[in-house]
């Protein structure tokens, strides 16, 4: 155990107990971060015994003099903190990611503001438990790759790269990430794992990391959930590609029906400029995802103004976004 002694020029100071990466105050005994000039000086202190130590020839002690300069640096880490979350690790990864939501946080950015190790851990916690929309860097890219991952500068991320998608909290993603565990326990392909894991959550944003997690890490997941909404007519949808309102590194299954299979060969590019140009909404009644609920779980698919069987073919001018009580309609299709 290092001491960080008062500073004579700091008068008033009183002593710091560095054990670990916790620093406590020992008067009252109780958790409080130490200014970061404090740590500092200790650091310098260190530093400076250490190079005494490098004129040795024995190499353990040299060593052993850097096991407090160590726990020192976690604890310069620890000072830079946000106010209120200094009491545990776990707090203050949390306050970190809140603080730069949206944006790409190295796992070493991590292992300093929260003074330990095993903050991939941490992370897990957050995530799993504690409902908080954060994805790995392996994610990101394998989604980016299928172009549903609209951000900057995703193409460089790192698998020890993270991501907060959302500020706010999922109080629903402990049991799903449950239920996730029991798919991904099942016999099943990757594909329909995480088709059964998106129709146990029909109309709720489930993330990448928990399809990732079904498809047990399978690198190929991504490009499955776009099998099953590009081949396979399942309603699935992201910020690009349906609905804009969607967090960042989410997706959604809008029902459980299927697209006619003469729809499910419309590129996706097409797709989501028609659905853009009509403000996606329905064209005929004027619903749109605003106005959805569980009672009434109707979705937008696009519709052939000259049908597709009788030549019409898969480009803007021919497509018109309905829903799907109005795409059922035998009327529209008589007038195809």
């Amino acid at each position: 155990m290092a001491r960080i002694s008062g500073n004579p020029d700091l008068p008033g100071k009183p002593d710091i107990v560095l054990k670990g990466a916790f620093l406590e105050m020992e008067r009252e005994n109780r958790p409080l971060k130490a200014e970061p000039e404090q740590i500092i000086q200790e650091l310098h202190r260190l530093l400076n015994n250490f190079e005494l130590e490098l004129q040795k020839e024995e190499l353990r002690p040299k060593v052993l003099s850097l096991v407090p300069v160590l726990h020192t640096l976690r604890a310069l880490g620890i000072s830079l903190a946000p106010e209120g979350s200094t009491v545990s690790a776990r707090q203050r990864i949390l306050q970190y990611f809140l603080k730069y939501p949206l944006t790409i946080i190295n796992g070493d950015e991590l292992s300093v503001i929260s003074g330990i190790q095993e903050y991939a851990r941490r992370v897990r916690e957050l995530r799993v438990e504690y409902g908080w929309a954060i994805i790995s860097g392996t994610a990101a890219k394998e989604m980016y790759q299928e172009e549903d991952f609209p951000l900057e500068n995703i193409q460089n991320i790192k698998p020890d790269d993270y991501i907060l998608l959302s500020s706010e909290q999922d109080k629903q993603a402990a049991f799903r990430w449950n239920l996730a565990k029991n798919i991904r326990n099942s016999n099943e392909s990757v594909r329909n794992k995480i088709l059964e894991y998106l129709k146990q959550n029909v109309g709720e944003p489930v993330t990448g990391e928990e399809l990732r997690y079904v498809a047990k890490d399978k690198t190929e997941w991504a490009r499955r959930v776009r099998e099953l909404r590009t081949e396979y007519g399942w309603p699935i949808v992201t910020k690009t590609t349906g609905k804009p309102d969607l967090p960042v590194g989410t997706y959604l299954l809008e029902s459980t029906r299927q697209s006619p299979e003469h729809d499910r060969i419309i590129p996706d590019p097409v797709r989501g400029r028609v659905l853009r140009r009509d403000n996606y909404t329905c064209v005929r009644c004027q619903w749109n995802k605003s106005l959805w609920d569980r009672s009434d779980p109707r979705h937008l698919e696009l519709h052939h103004v000259k049908e597709h069987a009788k030549g019409g073919k898969n480009t803007e001018d021919n497509l018109v976004t309905l829903c799907t009580v109005c795409h059922d309609d035998d009327d529209v299709h008589r007038k195809s």
